[in-house]
């Protein structure tokens, strides 16, 4: 039932004439089957650094074109194929993506900054600040404390951008 209204959704967004972004994080080597699903349908996903391992970006690109940073985790020599952070532009909107916000220089934004994705904490956030979102879709890995377990949309049409976050049932 839950899935079906998801699909009826996606349909109705997508006749828009928009698209979708997937965005996920703090997968620590753990690509769980829920957000792979969640993230199915994605034009393009973003993977805000704390990968664990090559074969979740791997598993990613099996469902769209990736965006992929490294977090404080990826030491290993496969990781350095990555940056710290990537800026890139899609449809009418520019995006930063950045592991640690704390680690975000506003200078590197510049002026037409849309969008910042982040991770690190590990929490969930959607936050507009001076007419930027700040989109942190929290960890997708391993269980942490109390915290969900969580990915993100972002539904974008012509001068539009939708956030979403999506609990996982793990």
């Amino acid at each position: 039932m839950l899935q079906e209204l998801q699909r009826r959704r996606e349909g109705a967004k997508a006749m828009q004439s928009g698209f979708r972004i997937g965005v996920i994080s703090d997968t620590h080597g753990l690509l769980r089957p829920e957000a792979l699903e969640a993230l199915r349908g994605a034009r393009h996903i973003i993977h805000a650094g704390d990968i664990g391992a090559p074969e979740i970006i791997d598993a990613l690109r099996v469902l769209a074109p990736t965006t992929a940073i490294r977090g404080n985790i990826d030491k290993a020599v496969w990781a350095s194929r990555y940056r710290d952070t990537e800026s890139f532009s899609m449809g009418d909107m520019r995006f930063h993506v950045v592991h640690d916000l704390a680690e975000l220089r506003f200078a590197a934004l510049g002026a037409d900054a849309s969008v910042v994705v982040s991770g690190h904490s590990h929490r969930p956030k959607i936050e507009m600040r001076g007419g930027v979102l700040f989109l942190n879709p929290g960890s997708a890995g391993p269980k942490r404390f109390k915290l969900p377990v969580t990915v993100a949309s972002l539904w974008i049409a012509p001068g539009q951008l939708e956030p979403e976050i999506h609990h996982l049932a793990v």
